[in-house]
C-alpha cells in the first residue's frame, strides 16, 4: 500500500510539473502543439528562402550620434537556418536539429564615421517561421565597436517573457541581468515584414525599442506604448513601385521608426528612418537601399571571392 502511494504521488508529482511548465509557456513550444501538422510555407517562399542562398541588401547609411549625422554604410542579411529552441544557437548536428526550427535570421550591419573614429553595430535575429507553434521571437543580440570599447546584449525568450543580458565599458551597463514583459520587438519587424507584412500589428501597443538604439541612447530595455500604423508609402526618399510604409511612434520616448518595403513578395526592405533627440538635436537617421544580391556567402571565403564584394558594393 505504501509503495503504491509513493509511486502515484510521484508520478503526480511530474505531472503537475509539466502542467505548471506548459502553463508557463518553459517548455519548447510557446503554444501547445496541436495533434495537426505545421502548416507548409507557400511555393514561392520555400523558392526563395529555402534555396541554399542568402539575401544581402546594401544600403547608404546616414547615423545619428553626438548632435549630428554621420556617414555610414549598412548591409541586411537575411538566411534560413533550423535553431535550437532549448539553447537558442544554430543547430549544428543531426541530433540537435531534433530540438530545433527553422527560423529566418537577419545579420544586420551597421557602419558608420564619427570624426576620426568609426562604430561597428552588429545586430542577429531569429523568428522562427512556424508562428503557429512559436508566435514569440527567440532570439535578439547587438554587439557594439568603437574606439572607447565595446558592448554587448541579448534578449532571449524565456518563461513567457524576454531575459535581457548586457555588458558594458561603460560604468552603468557594466554587468546587466533582467527581465521584462513579453512584447514585440523593434528589432523583429524586419523579420516581420519578410515573413507575413499583412499581418503586422497596428493601433496602440507595447513595443521594445530596438537594442542599437538602446545602447547608442544608453537606454534600458523595457516595452513602451506606441502607435503603429501601416500605409503606403507617398514620401521621395525611397524609390520603388507599390511601396509600403510601417511606422512605429513611440508615445513616451519621443521616437520614431518607419521602415518602407515592397509590398509584392519578396518585401525588399528598401530602407528605414528613425528619428529622435541626439544632444538636443531631432535627428532622422536614414537607410537607402542600393543593391541587393543572393548567394551562399558561407561558401565564398577565398581571396578570390571578394569580387561578390565588388558586386555587393560594400566598401568595409
Amino acid at each position: 500500500m505504501k509503495e503504491a502511494i509513493t509511486k502515484y504521488f510521484l508520478l503526480g508529482t511530474v505531472l503537475l510539473a509539466v502542467g505548471f511548465a506548459f502553463a508557463m509557456k518553459a517548455t519548447v513550444f510557446q503554444k501547445e502543439p496541436s495533434s495537426s501538422a505545421a502548416a507548409e510555407p507557400p511555393k514561392d517562399f520555400a523558392r526563395y528562402w529555402f534555396a541554399g542562398k542568402a539575401e544581402l541588401s546594401r544600403y547608404t547609411l546616414q547615423q545619428a550620434q553626438y548632435g549630428v549625422l554621420n556617414p555610414g554604410e549598412a548591409v541586411l542579411i537575411f538566411v534560413t537556418e533550423d535553431f535550437r529552441t532549448d539553447t537558442q544557437v544554430k543547430a549544428e548536428t543531426e541530433v540537435s536539429r531534433e530540438r530545433a526550427t527553422p527560423v529566418l535570421k537577419l545579420n544586420a550591419v551597421r557602419k558608420f564615421v564619427t570624426g576620426i573614429y568609426d562604430y561597428s553595430l552588429y545586430t542577429s535575429v531569429f523568428t522562427p517561421i512556424d508562428r503557429k507553434l512559436f508566435p514569440n521571437t527567440l532570439k535578439v543580440s547587438t554587439s557594439g565597436q568603437e574606439w572607447c570599447g565595446h558592448s554587448y546584449l541579448q534578449v532571449n525568450y524565456r518563461n513567457n517573457g524576454y531575459q535581457v543580458s548586457g555588458r558594458s565599458y561603460f560604468e552603468q551597463e557594466v554587468a546587466e541581468e533582467y527581465t521584462i514583459d513579453k512584447a514585440l520587438l523593434e528589432d523583429e519587424l524586419w523579420n516581420r515584414i519578410r515573413l507575413a507584412p499583412d499581418q503586422l500589428p497596428t493601433g496602440t501597443l507595447k513595443v521594445v525599442p530596438g537594442t542599437v538604439s538602446a545602447r547608442l541612447r544608453h537606454k534600458q530595455l523595457q516595452p513602451l506604448e506606441a502607435e503603429a500604423s501601416l500605409s503606403d508609402y507617398t514620401g521621395t526618399d525611397f524609390s520603388g513601385s507599390g511601396l509600403k510604409a510601417y511606422t512605429l511612434a513611440y508615445k513616451t520616448d519621443d521616437r520614431t521608426l518607419t521602415i518602407v518595403f515592397g509590398n509584392a513578395f519578396p518585401h525588399p526592405i528598401v530602407g528605414w528612418e528613425e528619428t529622435y533627440k541626439s544632444k538636443n538635436n531631432r535627428l532622422t537617421s536614414r537607410a537607402v537601399l542600393q543593391k541587393t544580391i543572393q548567394t551562399d556567402y558561407w561558401n565564398h571565403n577565398a581571396p578570390a571571392d571578394t569580387v561578390l564584394r565588388k558586386t555587393l558594393g560594400v566598401s568595409f
